[in-house]
């Protein structure tokens, strides 16, 4: 009788876990298998997207400064670009060209900006050199060129960008990539970047005539005046 009753659970214990085992979905098995195995799992740490910093640099500027990046132009659909505070932005849509802007420094709002063909017959070195003169102490001035900014520049419109401190006007060659930035009474600081230049060369070319586009960028303290 024992042995009856014995082998008697033991068959109604298999066919309740039959059963039970049947209402189981194979997914929420192995739904439960899956969350076992990722118990002993460590935590996969993902970076936070960075954030988008004034004039797309990669740093922000500290408190009290200002963030500028002059880009110049590169080949034929990459234009020239001036960006100031990333609420002052230029994009120059043409080529070639030399494009200039000034701005008050201290209220930070745009005054003029000049933005010419240097291949046409009209001659623009004396509009250059009227638009820096007439430019009140106290504006920063913000150049660039796309394609070519030397044919037709006048020695006296280099002459005057000289004094406001650019090293390589005159060695602007056909095609130079350049940009430049300038204080009209009073100093930048030494340590900013102020000017650069890339020469056209028919070996190194990015572009198919044209040099690689160069750009400066950095942060100008607020209390210069």
């Amino acid at each position: 009788v024992k042995l009856t009753g014995l082998l008697f659970t033991s068959l109604a214990a298999w066919y309740l876990g039959y059963e039970f085992a049947g209402l189981l979905s194979k997914g929420t098995i192995t739904a439960s298998i899956a969350t076992l195995q990722d118990i002993g799992k460590k935590p996969v740490l993902r970076a936070p997207v960075p954030k988008r910093q004034k004039c797309d640099h990669w740093s922000p500027c500290l408190p009290g400064y200002y963030a500028y990046r002059i880009l110049s132009g590169g080949g034929r659909e990459r234009l020239a670009k001036i960006c100031f505070e990333d609420e002052l932005q230029v994009g120059c849509e043409h080529e070639p060209l030399m494009c200039l802007f000034f701005l008050n420094f201290v209220s930070v709002l745009l005054s003029k900006i000049l933005i010419f063909s240097v291949t046409d017959s009209t001659e623009h070195s004396g509009e250059m050199i009227a638009f820096i003169k007439n430019a009140p102490e106290g504006s920063l001035l913000l150049m660039t060129t796309h394609d070519d900014g030397s044919t037709r520049l006048k020695n006296d419109a280099k002459k005057i960008v000289e004094e406001l401190g650019s090293k390589e006007i005159w060695n602007m060659k056909f095609r130079s990539s350049w940009a430049f930035i300038a204080a009209k009474g009073f100093k930048l600081p030494d340590d900013i970047q102020k000017e650069k230049i890339n020469y056209s060369d028919g070996k190194n070319n990015r572009y198919n005539g044209w040099p690689a586009e160069i750009q400066i960028e950095g942060c100008i303290p607020r209390n210069l005046i």
